[in-house]
């Protein structure tokens, strides 16, 4: 049976319908989920895709984390429904407690751009089981405020734990600790991260690579990654 990955739009959501494709390349059925609806529909995973919900008032996801849906969203993460955050859908995810810490403006300010290398530090979770530990990988960036932020005992279980989805390698475009890029709960169905996959999901419209330009496809992984643990279980 084909997987169905809701993707929820709120108002403000940018990325949604890109999302929606790299489902659709990954194999899997995208679901339109409303942010105003209480019914994830039956999906058997979710992205919060990226953009300004609700307009970044207050602090960018803050609002979106007490949306109508969100109620569901949290409820079946915490059973075990898989979840991916991208960018603005990852500070949904920190305003919601599904994952901890805070993101903030960038360190210097500005909305930032770029095709931006990556470490994998983590390939057992439901969203990079397709990956390799260590892994380096490049996948589109942008974002205004994404400088992660935790104390120091956040950032100790954190790493201590295996919690550390991805670093940034090269360049810290945002002044995030520990070059944080982004993160997993402890059950690894939960994964939140600043950098786009979904625009690196087809050949012509990813990142350029040593073979050809607009070639990278890293993010694709992504989403077959959740179409193969969705697999894992039936």
């Amino acid at each position: 049976m084909t997987a169905r990955i809701g993707v929820v739009t709120f108002p403000g959501s940018l990325d949604d319908r890109d999302a929606q494709r790299a489902i659709r390349i990954a194999g899997a059925e995208p679901v339109a989920l409303w942010h105003a609806d209480h019914d994830l529909q039956g999906v058997d995973a979710i992205v919060l895709p990226g953009g300004f919900s609700y307009g970044d008032y207050l602090r960018p996801g803050a609002i979106a984390a007490i949306s109508p849906i969100m109620t569901e969203v949290v409820e079946a993460a915490r059973k075990g429904l898989p979840v991916l955050g991208i960018c603005n859908g990852f500070q949904v995810l920190v305003e919601s407690h599904l994952l901890p810490g805070g993101l903030i403006r960038n360190a210097h300010q500005q909305f930032i751009r770029r095709d931006q290398r990556l470490v994998v530090e983590n390939a057992d979770t439901a969203w990079t089981n397709r990956f390799e530990q260590g892994e380096e990988i490049v996948i589109p960036l942008k974002n205004g405020d994404g400088g992660f932020i935790a104390d120091d005992e956040t950032l100790n279980r954190l790493e201590g734990e295996g919690l550390i989805a991805f670093r940034y390698a090269g360049v810290n475009p945002n002044g995030s600790l520990d070059d944080i890029a982004g993160l997993t709960n402890e059950r690894g169905n939960v994964v939140g991260l600043m950098p786009h996959p979904e625009h690196a999901v087809e050949p012509g419209f990813g990142p350029d690579t040593a073979e050809a330009m607009r070639s990278g496809i890293d993010g694709l992984r992504f989403f077959e990654s959740a179409v193969a643990a969705l697999a894992a279980r039936v």
